[in-house]
């Protein structure tokens, strides 16, 4: 069985819309074991994560996109990662990564920018959203990557908008795609 884990942190609940997402993607996939991490407002997660996370094939890290990077608990929880980086324990797992803000740039591409190096730190394989942008006059946020995300999946919740309200559809399924490649991804290098 193919394991791909989620590990984020979500301060209001829309980066953890946009996890669902991204979790129901990797579960389309036949064969797939998903494990959700979410990191608590303390930046922890329980001490048996370290261990279930050397067992994926690949980790996908999310956070919502703070003052132009991830949110400190996450940051908590990549500085915690030295001990699996000190054995190279995911060297070789497939990696990617989504991000939330309240405006359509919000800088978010430097939060993708930091999993991206956390993932090279460790030696994972990168992995984007493989999507075309939505960029014509008559496509919204309904539609798939509307914001443009190509080194991971992007979404935008106003920051009058409820968890309800936001990710809107199009950035949900952007997420739910990003979930499901990097599923079939680590399904088909699974054991090199």
């Amino acid at each position: 069985m193919t394991k791909v884990a989620l590990v984020y942190f979500s301060g209001y609940g829309h980066t953890a819309k946009q996890a669902e997402a991204v979790r129901q993607g990797a579960a389309d996939i036949t064969g797939v074991e998903v494990n959700v991490f979410r990191i608590d407002e303390n930046g922890n997660l329980p001490e048996t994560t370290w261990d279930t996370l050397a067992q994926q094939d690949a980790i996908i890290y999310g956070s919502p996109t703070y003052m132009g990077g991830p949110a400190w608990q996450f940051k908590k929880f990549a500085d915690a990662t030295s001990k699996p980086w000190f054995t190279q324990a995911w060297q070789n797992k497939i990696a990617a990564g989504f991000t939330n803000s309240a405006s359509m740039n919000g800088d978010k591409f430097s939060t993708i920018a930091y999993f991206f190096t956390l993932s090279q730190q460790h030696g994972q394989v990168w992995i984007g959203t493989g999507l075309l942008p939505s960029n014509k006059k008559e496509h919204g946020p309904d539609d798939i990557n509307w914001t443009a995300g190509f080194a991971g999946a992007l979404s935008v919740s106003p920051s009058d908008a409820s968890p309800e309200e936001s990710p809107r559809k199009g950035d949900l399924e952007t997420a739910r795609l990003l979930g499901r490649r990097v599923a079939e991804y680590a399904s088909k290098t699974r054991g090199w």
